[in-house]
């Protein structure tokens, strides 16, 4: 479960250039994901070196466009994360992954049900994430949101969160700090694994999400 204060104001992240691509990416696929609507699955994404993506397969120049192509990172979609939607699940799925090296980063988009803490806190004791998530989904006090985590091998992360209730994207949140656990997990998916080989699934399969908009 996932608290989100409500006086916290989330800072842009424009550190780095590592940081603004990956902002930029973050963006992108939170808007394209909430194009399709709620009620979505978990989604994962690599995020690929433009100009790399395009030396190895330059007829996507003319599928992404001029816009998309001067991107520093296009977001290429590895498709639904198996299993459930709670937070147990999810790290275990990314647990079992480890990126190739022409991967710099990836993003994972969940819907959740966040309470406020002072609410949250005094939840009682449930004894399974699903029960948990029973509890929160009915409180009255219970935000739904869509939360994009991004992290980069090199270990910048960006986050985005849009409210159902405020489902426009000039009211979406983003910050470096806005979903700290998610970009947690998902950085230890470039964490080196001793005698493992890449698993089934992690590669750079599928279509951006430029693609897939077009489909």
């Amino acid at each position: 479960m996932h608290s989100v204060g409500p006086d916290e104001e989330p800072r842009p992240d424009v550190s780095t250039a590592g940081a603004g691509a990956l902002s930029q990416a973050v963006i992108e696929i939170e808007k394209h994901v909430s194009s399709a609507g709620w009620d979505q699955p978990a989604q994962l994404f690599a995020l690929v070196p433009t100009d790399e993506l395009l030396r190895a397969e330059p007829q996507l120049a003319a599928e992404l466009g001029a816009d998309d192509a001067a991107q520093p990172l296009t977001p290429v979609a590895q498709g639904e994360l198996p299993g459930g939607m709670d937070d147990e699940h999810i790290a275990d799925a990314l647990a079992r992954i480890e990126w190739p090296e022409g991967v710099s980063g990836c993003a994972l988009v969940v819907e959740r049900i966040v309470l406020p803490a002072p609410v949250e806190s005094g939840l009682p004791d449930a004894e399974s994430d699903a029960e948990l998530a029973r509890l929160a989904g009915s409180d009255p006090r219970r935000h739904e949101v869509r939360m994009v985590a991004g992290v980069l091998r090199e270990g910048d992360r960006f986050g985005a969160v849009r409210l159902r209730t405020h489902d426009e994207d000039s009211a979406v949140l983003t910050g470096v700090d806005l979903v700290p656990t998610l970009c947690e997990v998902l950085s230890l998916t470039f964490e080196p694994s001793t005698g493992s080989s890449p698993a089934a699934g992690a590669g750079v399969d599928g279509s951006s999400d430029d693609e897939e908009n077009r489909s």
